[in-house]
């Protein structure tokens, strides 16, 4: 049985995928367990050379991605190229890890005794991606986990299944061994149940999602049930906090990327801008500005800087968002809500705690502007939100932004840079209801492995019974 996914700006048919059964998805982790123990006696030097083919091929799929990625959630051939890059690169990050899955051995009490602290693969993995940066999410779930000889599976967002089976047909193109990677895709009323019996098998010993909250929290509760370990990068409201001797053009034009990029579909988005009240005029006027030059528009047409928001249901969220903030004395200085998925960028000013806009993340093109009385006032606000995924701080004395940045609550902090960054090295992830643990470079080893104590005597045994 197949399933359809809609174009979220034409109302045809983008793609089509089958919509695995549990037992199927069963099934597929069954395969992945049989290829685990082959994969995990892998050298390093084997895995690294296949994780390098691995982005080649990828890279070769440029056209199929870019149409995949327009058909099925409206985005810009620009943001999906970006998306190429960014994952093209953490496949080549993951093939330099594998020499760097180290032990130690440790001094011994006991006369004779060699003790080691030996990292070894887990098991199979179960990655489970969202839709928002689909190539980039879709490989950051499995490239790691794979340098580390686990096998995996990716469980493909019924949003964008195509844009995910392509990075599997990539991967296995490169010639990793059968069933090393594989992929599960559903229809989105059997998420449910397929996600749980993949965390329930008993091969499956780790889980990563990125994804909302809401969801986490239910992937958490599943796991803890199995005692199996999850890596979960969840939803964000992320502060960009100007100070007053910030550079102001610098301030906007990270601002501007940090709200708008992918139409504010990105967990690290920039949600509320925090503006120390002796600069909030200048900016708030300079902010607009570039915002109301941006253009939306249907992503096929190549014309707009913004393309289409991915369904119905977040442009009446967004909408709803801007009606109580106005209701509730909030002013719009550009943009306003929108009757189709292709949204204006818009920019509301004046926002308060009474309002929704303030604590809801958006997940859509708005973005907040809070004015706060002074710095320490500034690092209040920022952190008042259950979230704590990424932040930023604008000031031009270093000392003063580290000061600030180690103030702010959140797995992430960029000083004088947009909330949006991301590169394959560094340890990516979250603090509160952003979730836990850390994707990229040696922060994944520790999440994909299992550590474990060895010894080996090499003297008699003395003992007192």
């Amino acid at each position: 049985m197949d399933f359809n996914r809609i174009n979220p700006i034409t109302g045809e048919v983008a793609t089509t995928a089958a919509a695995m059964s549990p037992a199927e998805a069963g099934a597929v982790a069954d395969k992945a367990a049989a290829a685990f123990a082959g994969w995990a006696q892998t050298g390093p030097n084997t895995r690294r050379a296949l994780l390098t083919k691995a982005a080649d091929a990828l890279e070769a799929r440029k056209d199929e991605f870019v149409k995949a990625m327009m058909g099925e959630i409206g985005a810009t051939a620009g943001w999906a190229l970006f998306n190429l890059m960014l994952a093209a690169g953490m496949l080549r990050e993951a093939a330099s890890v594998t020499t760097q899955i180290t032990g130690e051995v440790i001094p011994s009490d006991k006369p004779g005794c060699i003790a080691m602290a030996l990292r070894e693969p887990a098991g199979v993995v179960l990655g489970i991606a969202p839709w928002n940066a689909p190539i980039i999410l879709g490989v950051r779930a499995i490239a790691v986990p794979l340098a580390c000889g686990n096998s995996v599976i990716l469980k493909a967002s019924e949003v964008c299944p195509r844009t995910h089976a392509l990075i599997v047909e990539a991967l296995n193109e490169a010639g990793f061994p059968p069933n090393v990677v594989n992929i599960v895709t559903n229809r989105t009323e059997d998420a449910g149940a397929v996600v749980g019996v993949l965390i329930d098998h008993p091969a499956v010993r780790r889980i990563n999602f990125t994804g909302s909250t809401h969801v986490g929290r239910i992937v958490a509760r599943r796991a803890a049930e199995n005692l199996k370990p999850c890596l979960l990068e969840l939803g964000g409201k992320a502060p960009l906090v100007v100070l007053e001797d910030a550079d102001i053009d610098e301030a906007v034009k990270a601002a501007v990327f940090g709200s708008f990029m992918n139409q504010g579909q990105i967990c690290m988005s920039t949600e509320r801008i925090v503006v120390v009240a002796a600069v909030a005029e200048e900016f708030s006027r300079r902010f607009a500005e570039k915002a109301k030059s941006l253009v939306s528009a249907d992503p096929r047409e190549g014309k707009g800087q913004l393309g289409a928001v991915v369904d119905r249901k977040t442009v009446d969220h967004v909408n709803a968002l801007i009606d109580d903030a106005t209701a509730r004395g909030a002013r719009l200085l550009c943009g306003g809500k929108a009757d189709s998925v292709v949204m204006p960028a818009t920019v509301v000013s004046g926002v308060t705690a009474d309002m929704s806009i303030y604590r809801d993340e958006s997940f859509g093109p708005v973005v907040g502007i809070i004015v706060a009385k002074d710095e320490a006032d500034a690092i209040r606000i920022a952190n008042d939100t259950q979230y704590g995924l990424s932040a930023a701080v604008f000031t031009r004395d270093a000392v003063r932004g580290l000061k600030v940045a180690r103030q702010i609550r959140s797995g992430m902090c960029h000083i004088n840079g947009p909330t949006v960054h991301d590169e394959p090295q560094m340890p990516f992830g979250g603090v509160g209801a952003s979730g836990y643990g850390r994707f990229g470079g040696k922060a994944g080893i520790e999440e994909f492995t299992e550590l474990r104590w060895i010894t080996m005597e090499t003297l008699p045994g003395k003992f007192p019974i």
